[in-house]
């Protein structure tokens, strides 16, 4: 009698697991679904991604090809965002160059977010000397903003979107740190981890099987969040002739090319800059409305 009971509590408990994850996952549809503007701005990155993996099968025109007929021609019907000051088609050159804005953006935050994780984890786990270090050396880097950090570090290191996914990802460790830190101070308190310590679980387990599934929604937050910063720092870089090459169909340095024919051909550069406010914009969007659906203490 005790050996079927036994059998059916694990039985049920299994069968609950799938059902809690469902209930989970179904609360944080219905409450993202709510936010109409962070709905829209997922919808607008899902397009964004969809011209990054197919951009080169989507352009009108070959993006590197001059139309020497057609110089800084504004917006027509045969060049919807106009052409540059070689001729050559924006609208083809704003597609191809989403793959690499993107790409760009995102290594260096998921390499910021992996560093930062793995500190914060560590800083806040062991506490002691440790956490002084990660944390005081956090605070050297927090001391400089952020695009002059990573002016300075390209300058070490010399131009290219290499160094720039470098620098980028050197400032934005430290928040990751800095939060998830803070979760696993207040994870590590908590009875479930109390209770595998008592059973002698190693501290690799614990933190691995414990403590980080805790840190994934803040992780996941701020991930959304430093792909805007990271955007923009990218194209700063770029227009500061730092980054991408000029002959690159980087958003960034399509703004350096166009500058000088901003009173004759202002497309040239509002284009592009347009692309990069609305990118931006859009996870910066995301980003709220992930926090608000991811938090428990919200019940809208």
């Amino acid at each position: 009698m005790n050996n079927d009971s036994t059998i059916k509590g694990t039985a049920s408990s299994e069968t609950h697991k799938p059902r809690r994850a469902k209930s989970r996952a179904a609360e944080f549809f219905r409450k993202f679904s709510k936010q109409r503007l962070s709905l829209a701005a997922g919808i607008f990155i899902i397009l964004l991604a969809i011209v990054a993996i197919f951009g080169s099968s989507l352009t009108p025109y070959d993006p590197n090809e001059p139309d020497y007929d057609a110089l800084m021609s504004p917006p027509s019907a045969a060049h919807w965002a106009g052409t540059d000051e070689y001729g050559r088609d924006i609208m083809s050159r704003l597609i191809d160059g989403t793959q690499l804005t993107l790409a760009v953006s995102l290594s260096a935050v998921l390499i910021a977010a992996i560093f930062g994780t793995v500190l914060g984890l560590l800083s806040g786990y062991y506490g002691g000397w440790l956490d002084r270090l990660i944390m005081r050396s956090s605070d050297v880097l927090f001391s400089f903003p952020d695009l002059l950090l990573a002016i300075g570090i390209v300058a070490i290191l010399g131009p290219g979107l290499s160094n720039v996914v470098i620098a980028v990802a050197v400032f934005g460790t430290p928040s990751f740190a800095r939060i998830i830190r803070s979760v696993t101070l207040s994870s590590k308190e908590t009875l479930f981890v109390e209770a595998a310590r008592s059973m002698g679980a190693k501290d690799g387990r614990i933190i691995w099987k414990h403590i980080f599934p805790e840190t994934i929604p803040s992780v996941i937050v701020n991930v959304t969040m430093k792909i805007g910063g990271a955007i923009l720092a990218a194209s700063s870089l770029s227009f500061l002739g730092m980054g991408a090459k000029p002959t690159e169909p980087d958003w960034g340095a399509m703004l350096s090319m166009g500058r000088d024919y901003l009173s004759i051909a202002p497309h040239i550069v509002y284009i592009p800059g347009a692309a990069i406010f609305l990118t931006v914009l859009a996870f910066n969007l995301v980003g709220d409305g992930l926090r608000d659906a991811l938090d428990p203490k919200t019940k809208n």
